[in-house]
Order: C-alpha cells, then structure tokens, then sequence
C-alpha cells in the first residue's frame, strides 16, 4: 500500500509545501510571501487563514486533488520541550498554540495548517521534530537566573536531516557521530549534535544577528529599551524578531541584495556582512567545547548557505574547529514526509501532546 502525504513548512519569508507518495517526491512548491504581504499582519497567527488560502490554490494550479492524501505533516513549532519524533496534532496542540504562551515563531503555524487542511477529509494530521524537541544535557540547562529554566530551540528538523545525509556520505550512521550545525536561515540557530542528540544549542535570539533577528544583545540595552517608554512590547518584540539583524541594519533581509551592494562598493554593507559571518563563527566556537573530543565536522546549512562569499568568510574563520561540510538549502519536506511515512506505515509510533505538569509551589 502506498501514502500520499503533505508536507508544509511555513517559514518566516515563505511557505514551503510538497507532495510525496511514499519516498518519491510528486512536486514541491515554495510560496514566497514578499514583506509588504507579511507586514499587514499584527502577529504570526494572525497569517494563518492567508497561507492555508496559498497553500490550497497552489494545491489546485498543480491539479492535485486533496482526497488523495493519507496524511498532511507539518513544521513543529515552539512548543513546550516535547520529545523528538512525530506528534498528532490535537486540540490540546492547537489551543497553545493559538492561546500560548508560546514564542511566536512561523513555524507554529505547520499544526494549525496540517489540522486544517487534513480535519475535512478525515485523515492524521502530524508535526514532526519540532522546534522545541528537547534533549539537553543537565549541565547545559543552567543559568544565572533560578526563576527560569533553559530550554532547547532551533532549527531540529533540517539540522537533524543534514547530520543524517553528512554521516552517510562518510558510511556512518547519525547516532555514531558529532556534528556543530550552523542553520543559516531569516533566523539562525546553532546546534551542538552528539551520538544523534541535540546537547546544547545557541537559540535564534541568543547568538548571532541573522537577516531577520537581533540575535543575542547585552541585557541591559533592552531593559533600558524596555522601561524607556519610547516602545510597546509588541514593538520590541519585532525589533528582535523581523525587523532586527540585516534587515534593520541594511533594509533588507535578501542576502543577494546586499551583495550586491557590496560589489557596488558599499562599505557599511561589507562591514555588516562579514560582522554577521563573525558572530556566526563565534556561535560555532562557543559550542565546540561541549564536546570532549574534537567535533567530525561543522556544517553550515540552511537558505542562506547558498551565498558562497558568506560562507567562506565562516569557514576561514572555524575550520580549524572541524572540516566544514556546506549543504545549502532544507531537506525539511522531505524529513517531513518521510517522519509521517514511517507513522502510517508502523515503524514509530506518533506521541501525544499534553500540557506540561506545573511546577509545584515552594513555600
């Protein structure tokens, strides 16, 4: 018996979608949602209804019909920790979702999109490896401030997936190896991968600036930000997530646009972007010594791993560390479909979400 699966990944700049039956790729499409589409919209959920529309008419230009599908899986989001694997999506899912409290993040719209499209045919709508799988060591949960505890998010899905295809390149398996990944996206998160876990991770807002966010700024800045009274929370919050990092710095967040501008002699456009391969490489560093031996490799992945003169400037500056692997682009869709395809077919089993336990009170 085969399956035919929908895969979606929303994106902070695109929707990406694909088809599969079983292994093999049917097509693929990515939706791109220019910035004067986006900025209509007061928050992440509030696009929702927009890309389910986007997505559905691409659906209809291909010719494909819905009734066909066994399943639609999309993109985890942010989400309280949550194991590694595959979630059905329910209610409980969605209400925290759509209620938090939650990082808003694009990626939490891959449940709300999956639901919405599989509910009305009567099929499992899945998310797999979401954003906040979590596997951290103890010793890396620590921090200074005892009212919170430290959690893992990143970019799971394609830096699981790019570790996976670097290992069998070497004859290797995953789980036999350890990989620092640098996903390179509108956000950029660092991942440090051990024996096939994520041990440590440097977050989208805790490291270096990217086309999209601030990346990590010393606290007291944004206290003062905070209780300056020139600025709402809302108007913080897009100064760290989508409209900080290049786009702020450059008014762009297209890393071909500012090429551009640096091969028409623009200066500040140089400094910025090789301040940005900078923090990336510090990021890279910070995490080699989780590692009690020295890393296999360092791989930079993501959309932003295309730009050649990018990545050499983080290479130049980490390959001491480790070899450096590039793979460009996500293999995301098809670490989707191919997580849902080993649900439908009995090879893992879906967990099931439910809210986390509150932590008792001390007195």
């Amino acid at each position: 018996m085969s399956y035919e699966i929908l895969a979606i990944n929303p994106g902070s700049t695109s929707t990406k979608i694909a088809v599969y039956e079983d292994k093999n790729e049917k097509f693929s499409v990515n939706i791109d949602h220019p910035a004067k589409e986006l900025d209509v919209f007061e928050g992440i959920n509030d696009q929702f209804p927009f890309r389910k529309e986007a997505i559905l008419q691409v659906l209809k230009e291909n010719h494909y019909s819905v009734e066909r599908l066994a399943a639609v899986v999309g993109r985890g989001g942010q989400l309280p920790p949550v194991k590694s694997g595959g979630y059905l999506v329910n209610q409980t899912m969605k209400r925290r979702i759509i209620e938090g409290p939650i990082v808003s993040h694009a990626s939490n719209l891959g449940a709300l999109l999956a639901d919405a499209i599989a509910v009305p045919l009567g099929i499992p709508a899945y998310i797999y490896d979401a954003v906040s799988s979590d596997e951290l060591k103890p010793v890396a949960r620590v921090i200074g401030i005892p009212e919170i505890k430290r959690q893992s998010f990143c970019h799971v899905l394609n830096s699981k997936a790019m570790c996976r295809k670097a290992a069998e390149a070497q004859g290797k398996r995953y789980e036999e190896m350890n990989f620092i990944v640098a996903h390179l996206g509108g956000g950029i998160s660092v991942s440090a991968h051990e024996k096939g876990k994520i041990v440590d991770v440097i977050t989208d807002d805790g490291g270096p600036f990217s086309p999209e966010r601030s990346g990590s700024i010393p606290l007291i800045y944004i206290v003062d930000m905070c209780y300056s009274g020139l600025y709402n929370k809302r108007e913080i919050m897009k100064k760290l997530r989508g409209m900080g990092g290049l786009k702020a710095l450059l008014g762009t967040p297209d890393c071909r646009e500012i090429e551009k501008m640096i091969d028409g002699g623009d200066e500040n456009a140089k400094l910025i972007y090789e301040a940005q391969a900078y923090q990336i490489a510090k990021g890279i560093g910070e995490l080699a010594p989780v590692f009690e031996s020295k890393p296999d490799a360092v791989i930079l992945t993501g959309g932003v791993a295309y730009s050649k003169r990018l990545t050499a400037m983080i290479q130049k500056r980490v390959e001491f560390i480790a070899p450096v692997i590039i793979l460009p682009g996500e293999n995301e869709l098809e670490s989707l479909a191919y997580g849902a395809l080993r649900i439908l077919q009995g090879e893992e089993k879906a967990h099931v979400y439910r809210e986390p336990k509150k932590p008792k009170k001390k007195y």
